[in-house]
This record gives structure tokens, C-alpha cells and sequence, in this order.
């Protein structure tokens, strides 16, 4: 996992095994292959992955990315996030965790992580 760094106060990309996000361009990368998100998704994302490995607690998330301040009740985040984990796919299944009570955490991906993927899609398609 990787944060890189190009002014003294803003970081520019995020890297693990199988995800890069890359913050200026709002540009996300799955194994390579390029995710579609909304602004919103996006942000959701971006979020966590400026954090990785630690909470980011929900209250966080509803202030920096919609604007909602502690008093407002909305399942935005919840609906939002579900969409997220669905066009992420296996990936958010391992790594967007979600801390009850607290809030939610990414989970960078191992390089031992990714190569066990790897192997099971070449031996699903070996065998197919």
C-alpha cells in the first residue's frame, strides 16, 4: 500500500495490490481495469482511502462528503455505500470494513492477497 505524496500537504494517489485511486483525476483503478463511480462514490471512496487502515468514523463521512452535520438522520451514506461495494465487487467484500458503532475502514490489499486471486481466476478459467 501506497500514498503518494506530491506537495507537503496533499496526497495524490492511493495504491494497494489490486486498488489506485487517483485524487486529482478522480480516477479509480481495479486490477487494472478502470471503475466507473458517481461523484459521490467517489468521494465516499476517496475518504477511506485517505485513511487507510483507520475508522473514519461515519459522522466524518456524512460532514465531508454531503455536507450533513451530527444532528441529521439519512441513509444516503448506507445507499451510497452499497453501491460502491457492488461496483468494487470482490475487493470491497476483503477491504471496506464496516466497524459497527464507530464507522468504516479500508483495508489495503497484500500483495499475497491479489496473487491468490489471480490464482483462482486462472485455475476457474484453466478449468472452464
Amino acid at each position: 500500500m501506497e500514498l503518494i505524496q506530491m506537495e507537503s500537504n496533499r496526497v495524490e494517489r492511493y495504491a494497494d495490490a489490486r486498488l489506485e485511486v487517483d485524487f486529482p483525476t478522480q480516477s479509480v483503478l481495479l486490477d487494472g481495469e478502470a471503475v466507473h463511480l458517481t461523484r459521490m462514490e467517489f468521494g465516499l471512496l476517496s475518504q477511506l482511502a485517505h485513511s487507510p487502515g483507520e475508522i473514519v468514523p461515519r459522522d466524518s463521512l456524512m460532514l465531508n462528503v454531503w455536507g450533513y452535520g451530527p444532528g441529521i438522520q439519512s441513509r444516503t451514506l448506507d445507499v451510497h455505500l452499497r453501491r460502491l461495494r457492488i461496483k468494487l465487487g470482490s475487493y470491497s467484500r476483503s477491504h471496506i470494513e464496516t466497524v459497527c458503532g464507530l464507522g468504516y475502514r479500508l483495508q489495503p490489499a497484500k500483495a499475497l492477497q491479489a496473487l491468490s486471486a489471480l490464482a483462482s481466476l486462472v485455475a476457474s478459467a484453466v478449468s472452464g
